[in-house]
């Protein structure tokens, strides 16, 4: 027996309706998961930054390791001011919508980490751009706001075995104990060096080789965040 016209539309629609009311289901059932890993996530990437690897530990435990670490979260505005002191409100904020704000209505995040070994750390988040698309990370300080303790850095779509390689450890380690400020006080940042850094270079690390525009797409983002913190950092330098 043949359907009408009218039936087979009839049929399709009721179809489309639902299907895209499963899907809709499944999304909604699907989210609160899918935020809880986003939020572990997100944590494990500020604790690798003080170099803390949650990475063959259960997601549950993560949380606790987190708070065992991060002591204080704050949100600081332009002028180096705290201006938040809700860790939860800060720990939401993205700096991809914070930096499509004006200045002076930022509010910039900055960690607190007490370590193993009695150090205390200070972490702040970094965004940038690499050759495909955004780049984003952590970079932590010794209480001297100079010195770097550690990093994390990640990429959404760069060259694999080229730009891609700057999550790994072999391209984060180097920028321990790199200094930010020259002996004059001055601030430097972090210059990545293609060809390589010479040892004696405080601020140098190296370049990746065959990944030069995402190597200095990280450079430029650690400077310009960096100079974001800069009235903050001046701040806590002179306490």
């Amino acid at each position: 027996m043949e359907h009408s016209n009218k039936y087979i539309f009839i049929y399709s629609i009721v179809m489309v309706v639902v299907i895209a009311v499963s899907l809709t289901v499944v999304a909604v059932q699907l989210k609160p998961a899918q935020e809880d890993n986003i939020r572990i996530e997100k944590m494990q990437n500020i604790l690798s930054s003080v170099n803390v690897s949650t990475a063959d530990i259960p997601k549950k435990k993560v949380i606790d390791i987190y708070h065992r670490y991060i002591t204080s979260v704050v949100g600081i505005n332009h002028s180096g001011d705290v201006v938040e002191n809700d860790a939860e409100k800060v720990f939401a904020i993205e700096l991809a919508n914070e930096f499509k704000k004006p200045a002076d209505q930022q509010i910039l995040p900055v960690y607190t980490a007490s370590l193993d070994n009695g150090d205390t750390a200070y972490i702040m988040p970094l965004r940038g751009k690499g050759l495909w698309g955004p780049v984003w990370g952590y970079i932590s300080f010794k209480t001297d706001f100079n010195t770097i303790v550690g990093t994390m850095f990640d990429h959404k779509g760069e060259t694999p075995g080229l730009g891609a390689e700057i999550n790994q450890s072999w391209f984060m380690d180097p920028f321990k104990g790199k200094t930010i400020f020259d002996q004059e006080g001055k601030f430097t940042s972090i210059q990545i060096i293609k060809g390589g850094a010479p040892d004696d270079n405080p601020h140098g690390v190296d370049a990746i080789s065959g990944g030069t525009i995402t190597s200095k797409g990280v450079e430029k983002m650690i400077f310009d965040n960096l100079t974001n913190y800069q009235a903050y950092i001046n701040k806590q330098k002179k306490q």
